[in-house]
């Protein structure tokens, strides 16, 4: 029986020579908008240009960039990770809704006008009602609800957010403190 042969040792990759410049045209896209960053093209003409490389084709290029762009990342937020995070929004059926206008336009008999859509929607499911009016007056405004309310079968359990829309608020005051209109506060005590 012959022995075992033996496994020739890795080859060294052909981009050896320029990784640390690949991991710093890397480092100079962390803090690049997107559509600034650089492309596996951008990368070897940078490389041709500026350290005279050819040697590596597209693929090599792409499989290095491809591996060392997320640990490039990983290494920057090193030490500061709990600077980045989220909190969940834990919402339960039923529970929440938001409303809120929109502009729009429509093509109406020939003629474009400016209309707006009026949007209901349950914060759990996202399950949306939209209606569209002319303008975003108080009728509007308070018939989306009579519809929205309607067609989901109820009225959301705990509250509905809003933002500083005119047919509900007469007036911002300091904070979060708002006035709202008479008919608004009739409507919602009903």
């Amino acid at each position: 029986m012959p022995p075992r042969r033996k496994a020739p040792p890795p080859r060294q990759s052909v981009l050896e020579p320029v990784k640390g410049f690949i991991d710093a045209m890397l480092r100079e896209d962390l803090d690049a908008p997107a559509k600034q960053r650089h492309t596996i093209p951008r990368v070897m003409e940078r490389l041709a240009a500026e350290h005279d490389f050819e040697l590596a084709g597209a693929t090599t290029v792409w499989e290095y960039v491809r591996k060392r762009r997320p640990e490039i990342r990983a290494e920057a937020l090193e030490g500061r990770r709990h600077l980045e995070g989220m909190v969940p929004q834990a919402k339960r059926p039923g529970e929440e809704a938001e409303v809120d206008f929109a502009d729009f336009w429509l093509d109406l008999a020939g003629q474009r006008r400016k209309c707006v859509l009026f949007t209901l929607r349950l914060s759990y499911s996202g399950k949306a009602v939209h209606r569209v009016y002319a303008t975003a007056s108080q009728e509007a405004f308070l018939e989306g609800h009579l519809e929205a309310f309607t067609v989901l079968g109820g009225v959301p359990s705990v509250h509905i957010r809003y933002d500083n829309l005119k047919p509900a608020v007469k007036q911002v005051l300091f904070g979060r403190s708002r006035l709202e209109s008479a008919r608004w506060a009739s409507f919602k005590s009903w």
